[in-house]
């Protein structure tokens, strides 16, 4: 009786899997590809991923319902499932999904207000997000879980990504890996893209000598008022170990030393607790190209003064907190002029404006708030001698003129013929002039940070 129904299973459990071969669906319709593991998404490394030598090309395919769902509200992030291809490999089903905060969708959707973007997609690029890790089904995609391609709607040079990053990465600073990628969608060309490494334990295991500790994005340690951040906003920022009862302890212990410190004291802190060669070579680039919508630009409104687009880090083997770089779209603009209504930084580094009041600032007339107003910042700024000497390293290496102008001519190089496929498959494609245009314009800017 036993082995009659020992073989009943058996034959169950087998028409079962038999069934599943054969279809090979997920619920919303997409194709179940399980891998060999020979694949070299599977072997090979993530640097392989952002080789500067290649040019990616992203095929997504996904059901023509579940594309219509999303570009009927972009803004909503929601997820819907798909494939992706590259190199003649097919990862899925993944998670698909357009992304970004207000500037992402601006001019890309059909909602009338910018700051509170809605409506559905009029723009043919928009910024998208890939889940590789997506409900189980798979693991990594070149060890990355997760893909994020930007559409560069906002930067007609197409290079502020990918160069900003590169800076910080030449000075030493923790950053985002970024090259460029074509992105095919149902087998239609959407456009030139610049592909960044998604800021998660993917990247602080890749980084940082130790990635299993707490990584946070956009919480900054004091508040605008200098006092410590709460313990609930710590949780809802993090990224990494976000489970109950987290330790927050070294990113919380450094606030409250830099708090509690006089102006004596507050330097042999930051030494204490920050890589201070990463953390200076930070604030030199970030100023140099004039990262206006990062860190040190803190943004004023009823509820109070906070910056953005950053991420800390807490090492547990060391115990130190880094700063990294994120969303660098709109740097380089305000070099030569306050271009952009919304983001220029008042005051030049470690200066305060308002004795640390609120004030309207640029054409918008926007507030903000010193950032050398926060300890933390006006710590890091009082370190004016290694920051003369690291701006003088970025100035005459990496963004020498020879060096920097001899990057931005082999990337274009790379990027001309995705970039005129574009404008000959799309009305609302960048135009070629505009595009080589903006490339002069940027060597322009780089030459007069160089001398400024």
């Amino acid at each position: 009786m036993m082995t009659k129904i020992y073989s009943i299973c058996v034959l169950f459990i087998l028409f079962l899997y038999s069934c599943n071969k054969i279809d090979g669906l997920t619920s919303s319709g997409v194709e179940i590809v399980i891998p060999n593991g020979n694949e070299n998404y599977l072997i090979q490394p993530s640097d392989s991923l952002f080789d500067q030598n290649k040019l990616p090309i992203f095929e997504i395919n996904l059901p023509v319902g579940a594309l219509e769902y999303i570009d009927s509200d972009p803004a909503a992030e929601e997820y819907v499932e798909g494939s992706l291809t590259c190199n003649g490999e097919t990862i899925s089903p993944i998670g698909i999904r357009y992304k970004g905060s207000v500037g992402a969708f601006v001019g890309g959707v059909s909602g009338n207000d910018w700051s509170n973007p809605s409506g559905f997609k009029t723009a043919t690029k928009l910024s998208m997000k890939f889940k590789i890790d997506w409900k189980g089904y798979n693991s990594t995609f070149y060890n990355q879980k997760t893909l994020q391609i930007h559409s560069m709607n906002l930067d007609d040079s197409q290079l502020h990504d990918r160069l900003g990053y590169w800076l910080f990465k030449e000075m030493g600073v923790p950053a985002p890996r970024c090259i460029h990628a074509k992105l095919y969608i149902n087998g239609v060309y959407i456009g030139l893209f610049s592909l960044v490494e998604q800021i998660d334990e993917q990247f602080t295991n890749y980084h940082f000598s130790d990635g299993s500790g707490n990584l946070y994005k956009e919480v900054w340690p004091l508040n605008s008022d200098n006092t410590v951040q709460s313990d609930r906003k710590f949780y809802e920022g993090l990224v990494t170990n976000k489970q109950a009862g987290v330790n927050n302890y070294i990113i919380k212990s450094f606030a409250e030393n830099i708090l509690n410190a006089n102006d004596a004291e507050i330097q042999t802190v930051v030494d204490n607790n920050m890589n201070l060669n990463q953390t200076i070579a930070l604030a030199v680039v970030d100023r140099t190209i004039r990262n206006d919508d990062g860190p040190f630009h803190w943004y004023c409104n009823w509820g109070g003064c906070e910056p953005h687009n950053f991420f800390w880090y807490e090492n547990p083997s060391t115990n130190n907190v880094h700063l990294i770089p994120w969303d660098l779209d709109n740097a380089f603009e305000n070099i030569m002029t306050n271009a952009n209504p919304v983001t220029p930084i008042a005051d030049i580094w470690g200066d305060t404006t308002n004795n640390c009041q609120p004030f309207e600032y640029g054409s918008w007339g926007i507030y903000q708030k010193s950032a050398a107003c926060d300890r933390i910042t006006a710590g890091i700024a009082k370190y004016t001698i290694k920051y003369q000497q690291l701006k003088d390293s970025l100035i005459n290496g990496p963004m020498s003129e020879q060096t920097v102008n001899s990057l931005i001519d082999q990337w274009a190089n790379q990027i001309r013929n995705a970039t005129i496929q574009a404008e000959q498959n799309h009305d609302d494609a960048l135009k070629l002039q505009n595009w080589e245009d903006a490339i002069i314009e940027l060597k322009s800017q780089l030459e007069y940070a160089r001398n400024n």
